[in-house]
């Protein structure tokens, strides 16, 4: 398969998503990417357009520990995400694949946030 033709699915695919899922003040989208080397994570209000809470391994707190994004990097930054967004106020969050499988890396991102406090 040519590269484009991968491009389009995984654009299909975060649509059909992004049609289901939209964030809230009360319930924010987390959203989470990962790229070959580092892994984002952000909380966005959807209604007004904003992003609510970001973290990513390039952080300065968190660049020093050099997070890959595999499956210890998605834990160590699910964790710290979810102490992050509950300082700023979030408790409950939906959650937003981006495309990828929840599998791996995505579902151990999302476990370790669940243990850090956030509901979804």
């Amino acid at each position: 398969m040519n590269t484009i033709y991968k491009a389009k699915l995984l654009q299909k695919r975060r649509w059909r998503i992004r049609k289901k899922v939209t964030g809230t003040a009360a319930r924010p989208r987390l959203c989470v990417k990962f790229s070959t080397k580092h892994i984002y994570a952000q909380a966005v209000n959807d209604e007004t357009g904003s992003t609510l809470v970001f973290l990513s391994s390039l952080d300065a707190g968190l660049r020093s520990k050099k997070l890959a994004a595999n499956l210890a990097g998605a834990k160590e930054l699910g964790t710290a995400f979810a102490a992050k967004a509950k300082a700023a106020g979030i408790t409950a969050v939906v959650f937003d694949r981006s495309g990828a499988r929840y599998h791996g890396k995505v579902k151990q991102f999302a476990d370790a946030a669940r243990e850090g406090g956030l509901a979804f």
